[in-house]
C-alpha cells in the first residue's frame, strides 16, 4: 500500500513538473519569444501568427522615396493595377461573357485570363507582357473594370519604384534581395535593399518601416472568412518613410538622354553642372540600364561618370595651370612645334607642326609638343601637387562625417580617385612625364572630376565638391536635415586666382580659333577644352573622346564634361559636337 502510495506520488511530482515546464514554456512565448524576430525572418512570431491567416498583395514596400529639385518623383510612382484574388469553391465561368469584358480591358484573352485566375491560390497582380512590374492601367481602363463589378478582381494603388525601361541614372542604383531570400508570407512579396547607386549609399534612410499590403483573411482550409472583405493594412506613421530630394533636373536629365542616343553615344558618360556651386544637374552613364533588369556580368549598372578613363588634351588644362603656378614658363614665352617632339616617339596631332606659337595658342591648337615640352619642365610632384588642388587624383563628391545618423555619409557609390602618376618612380622619368603632358600614360579622370575642373577655375581655383543631395524630408513635409554645399579642398591649397582666371580664358580661344571652332555657331558663346585619348582595348587602338566646357561666356550657367568612350581611332570628336548640342539644349529652355 505504502509503494503504491508513493508511485502515485512521483507520478504527480513528475506530473506537475511537466505543467510547471508547459507553463513556462508558454509564458516564455507569451511575454518573449511572441516579440523577437524568428531565424531568418524580419517578423516575430506574433506577427507570423497573423500573417498565416491573411493573403493579399503589397501595394506599396513602404521605401522612402527620391525626388528631383523641382519635385519630380525619380521613384515611387503610383498606378492603377489590376489585382486578381483566388475564387473560392468555384471555377470562373464566361456565361455572361463579363471574362470576354474584363479579358478586353487588360489588353489579354479570356482563355489566357481565366487559365491563370483559376490556378490562383494567393492574390496577384496582372502583369500583362511585362513579366517584372505589374500591368500599369491607364484611367480608361481602370474606370472600365471597376465598372464592370466582376467578383475577384479589383482596381487598386500600386507604388511602383522605377519606371521600366532604360536609361542613364546609374546614380539612382537599383535593389537586390535581401540575404536568406525573406519573403513576406502568401503575398510573394521579397524584402529588398540597396545594391549601387543612392539606393545602395542612402540604405540606412531609405529603409522603410513596412509595407502597405492589401489583403483578406482565411480560415485554416485556406477559404476566406464570410464577410471580413478586402483590407488595407500599413504603417500609417507620419514621419516615415522619408523623402529624398536630389540636385538633379529629372527633365534636363531625360533630354539629355535623348541627345546622347540621338549622338550614337554608345559608351561613355555626360555630366551637366551648375556652375554656381558644382550642383550635380545630369549625370548621364552608357550604356543605359534597367534598374528592373540587372545583369551584373553586363556591368551596365556601373557610373561610368564617376569611373576614371584616360582624358587625352583636356588634361592640358592642368599642366598649364601646373606649368604656371611653378614658374617654368609665362605668358610671353614661345615655342616652335615642327610636328615631331625628337624624343619618346611622341609627335604632334598635326603632322606639319603648328609653327611659332604663344602658350594661349598652344593651349588653342592642343599642340602635343609644347604640352610635351612644359611637362618636363615640371617635377611629377608639382604636376600631381596642381592635379589635387584642381580636384583631380582624389575624390571630390560631397560627403558629411555624423550626417543624419550615419557615421559617413558618401552620395556617390564607388567613386574613383583617378591618378597621375602609377607610382613615384614613373614621375622621375622623363618619357612618362611628357606622355602624362599630353594626358596619356597613367593619367586617369572622371568625368565628374572633369566637369567640376570646370567650376574650379570659374571661381578662381576654389575646389567646390559636387553635391547630387538637398535635402531629407520627413513624410508629412518637414525639413529633417539639409545637405549644404561645401568646398573639397586640397591639403596642399589651391592654385591661384589669376591662374585659374588665365587658364579659363584660354578656353574661349579654344572655340574661337582652335580645336573647338565647330562650336561658333552655337546659340550661345561657348568656351570649353577638346581632348583625344588613344588606348588599347581588346587589342585594337582605339579612342577616348572628351570635351569639357562651359555656357554662356559672359556669364556662365553650367559646366560640363562630355565622354565617348572606345571610339574608332578616325573621325572628328563626337564630343565636341554634343556639348554643342547639349548647350543649345540650355540655351532654349525657359529661365
Amino acid at each position: 500500500m505504502f509503494k503504491q502510495k508513493q508511485r502515485v506520488f512521483y507520478g504527480l511530482v513528475i506530473l506537475t513538473g511537466i505543467l510547471v515546464v508547459l507553463i513556462l514554456r508558454l509564458a516564455y512565448i507569451q511575454l518573449v519569444s511572441r516579440t523577437s524576430k524568428l531565424p531568418d525572418s524580419v517578423y516575430t512570431l506574433q506577427e507570423m501568427s497573423v500573417l498565416q491567416r491573411e493573403r493579399g498583395v503589397v501595394l506599396d514596400s513602404g521605401r522612402g522615396n527620391i525626388f528631383d529639385r523641382n519635385g519630380k518623383p525619380i521613384t515611387g510612382e503610383t498606378v492603377s493595377t489590376a489585382v486578381l484574388f483566388p475564387i473560392d469553391n468555384k471555377s470562373l465561368t464566361n456565361q455572361d461573357g463579363s471574362m470576354d469584358l474584363v479579358a478586353g480591358a487588360l489588353g489579354t484573352d479570356t482563355a489566357k485570363l481565366t487559365n491563370i485566375w483559376n490556378k490562383l491560390s494567393v492574390p496577384v497582380f496582372w502583369q500583362g507582357a511585362l513579366k517584372n512590374t505589374p500591368q500599369a492601367l491607364n484611367p480608361s481602363q481602370a474606370e472600365h473594370i471597376s465598372e464592370l463589378k466582376v467578383s475577384g478582381i479589383e482596381v487598386l494603388p500600386y507604388t511602383q519604384r522605377y519606371v521600366n525601361k532604360k536609361s542613364g541614372m546609374q546614380w539612382l542604383g537599383h535593389l537586390s534581395e535581401l540575404s536568406g531570400q525573406k519573403h513576406m508570407p502568401h503575398t510573394g512579396f521579397a524584402f529588398k535593399e540597396g545594391a549601387s547607386g543612392l539606393e545602395k549609399t542612402l540604405e540606412p534612410l531609405l529603409r522603410g518601416i513596412g509595407p502597405t499590403t492589401a489583403y483578406y483573411s482565411v480560415d485554416g482550409t485556406n477559404r476566406s472568412i464570410p464577410g471580413t472583405g478586402i483590407q488595407l493594412k500599413s504603417p500609417n506613421n507620419p514621419y516615415y518613410p522619408l523623402r529624398l530630394h536630389t540636385t538633379i533636373d529629372l527633365s534636363l536629365q531625360q533630354q539629355i538622354e535623348a541627345l546622347t542616343q540621338k549622338a550614337g553615344m554608345k559608351e561613355g558618360a555626360v555630366v551637366l553642372l551648375d556652375a554656381s556651386n558644382a550642383d550635380v544637374l545630369t549625370m548621364i552613364s552608357k550604356p543605359f540600364y534597367n534598374p528592373l533588369d540587372i545583369h551584373p556580368e553586363l556591368g551596365a549598372w556601373n557610373n561610368r561618370a564617376v569611373q576614371a578613363a584616360a582624358p587625352g588634351s583636356i588634361f592640358k588644362t592642368v599642366v598649364a595651370a601646373a606649368a604656371l603656378e611653378a614658374g617654368v614658363t609665362s605668358t610671353d614665352e614661345s615655342f616652335y612645334c615642327s610636328g615631331d617632339y625628337g624624343n619618346y616617339g611622341l609627335s604632334c596631332w598635326k603632322p606639319s607642326g603648328h609653327g611659332s606659337l604663344s602658350l594661349e595658342q598652344a593651349f588653342a591648337e592642343s599642340c602635343n609638343v609644347v604640352f610635351a615640352q612644359l611637362s618636363e619642365r615640371l617635377s611629377g610632384e608639382e604636376l600631381e601637387i596642381t592635379a589635387s588642388r584642381l580636384g583631380l587624383g582624389r575624390t571630390i563628391g560631397w560627403e558629411a562625417k555624423n550626417m543624419a545618423g550615419m557615421p559617413l555619409l558618401q552620395p556617390f557609390d564607388h567613386e574613383e580617385a583617378g591618378t597621375i602618376y602609377s607610382s613615384a618612380a614613373s614621375a622621375l622619368d622623363g618619357g612618362t612625364r611628357a606622355q602624362s603632358g599630353i594626358g596619356q600614360r597613367d593619367v586617369r579622370v572622371t568625368p565628374l572630376q572633369a566637369a567640376n575642373l570646370v567650376v574650379t577655375l570659374l571661381h578662381g581655383g576654389q575646389v567646390r565638391a559636387p553635391r547630387i543631395l538637398e535635402s531629407l524630408v520627413y513624410a508629412n513635409g518637414q525639413v529633417m536635415k539639409e545637405f549644404k554645399p561645401h568646398l573639397s579642398p586640397s591639403r596642399s591649397g589651391s592654385i591661384r586666382p589669376e591662374t585659374a582666371r588665365l587658364v579659363s580664358s584660354w578656353m574661349e580661344k579654344v572655340v574661337t580659333e582652335g580645336t573647338g571652332k565647330s562650336l561658333l555657331k552655337s546659340k550661345w558663346r561657348l568656351a570649353g577644352k577638346s581632348g583625344t585619348a588613344q588606348i588599347t582595348v581588346q587589342g585594337r587602338q582605339r579612342n577616348n573622346q572628351w570635351f569639357i566646357g562651359y555656357g554662356p561666356v559672359d556669364r556662365p550657367k553650367y559646366a560640363a564634361a562630355v565622354l565617348f568612350q572606345n571610339m574608332p581611332t578616325e573621325g572628328s570628336n563626337q564630343a565636341t559636337a554634343l556639348f554643342g548640342e547639349i548647350m543649345n539644349l540650355l540655351a532654349s529652355q525657359k529661365s
